[in-house]
């Protein structure tokens, strides 16, 4: 089973990629009916107690590894800027993802330096570059996902991130995602100006239907389900230390689904 072809063909359409962060999370997902599933890099990092970016490369495929065998489902991995800074990093990043198990990963231009978070044009670009050319020597197929990630490091410039995921497409990314999109119509401009499928970071006041209708293709919601879970735990120890009630209990899911499901041994 080429999982990496079974990913690919999902972009035919507009489709939800949901984005577990252990393994209990990507069962969970799988059993109800996703087709595929994808990594975050902040959910992983919040679950071990350290902030987003903290996740060394290594512990992160380990991460990806235990993931792809969690399900059967295509896993495509957020692996941040990848192995390093340099060129030759971007494509060794996409061969340890590959044997890793991973349908396919996104790698972005953000530097991982505040100081001066987005990588200069060029380099971003040759960085994408080599990272396609590493996906196209591969066995099997896999899918590659090229991120601009300005509005998501305080550059809201919506034309040098156009300019850059074309520059992308280009260089032979399969997917372009722009993370930080904060309206429909930014959405639906981004969309319009690449012909390769957009993932689009959903965000509360967009739905499915509106994303599809501009232009979107993939949708995910990189950390929030892990910020909604650790949401739900701080308003339960709340209600515990200031009432002394347990009202929160009612909300969660009943023990005998998850027995049940973890029982199975699989999703």
């Amino acid at each position: 089973m080429d999982k990496g072809k079974i990913f690919r063909d999902l972009h035919a359409s507009t489709f939800v990629i949901p984005n577990p962060w252990d393994i209990g999370t990507a069962k969970l997902l799988a059993s109800l009916g996703y087709k595929a599933l994808a990594t975050t890099s902040a959910g992983y990092a919040f679950s071990r107690g350290l902030a987003d970016g903290a996740v060394g490369f290594e512990a992160m495929i380990h991460h990806c590894r235990e993931l792809v065998g969690a399900t059967d489902l295509p896993v495509s991995a957020d692996l941040e800027k990848g192995k390093g800074d340099s060129v030759e990093s971007a494509a060794e990043t996409v061969f340890a993802a590959e044997a890793a198990g991973l349908a396919g990963c996104s790698l972005e231009d953000f530097s991982g330096d505040e100081a001066k978070p987005i990588y200069e044009f060029s380099h971003a670009v040759e960085r994408v570059a080599a990272a396609v050319e590493a996906a196209r020597s591969l066995k099997r197929d896999f899918v590659f996902t090229a991120r601009a990630e300005n509005f998501l490091h305080g550059r809201p410039d919506l034309d040098d991130t156009i300019r850059r995921l074309q520059a992308f497409e280009k260089a032979g990314a399969d997917v372009l995602y722009a993370p930080g999109l904060s309206s429909i119509d930014m959405v639906r401009t981004v969309c319009s100006a690449v012909s390769k499928p957009v993932n689009v970071l959903a965000v509360p006041g967009f739905s499915v239907a509106d994303l599809s209708a501009a232009g979107a293709i993939r949708i995910s919601v990189g950390s929030k389900l892990t910020t909604t879970a650790f949401g739900a735990v701080r308003r339960a120890a709340v209600e515990m230390l200031e009432t002394g009630t347990f009202g929160y209990a009612r909300e969660g899911m009943a023990f005998g689904d998850l027995q049940a499901l973890f029982s199975r041994g699989e999703a």
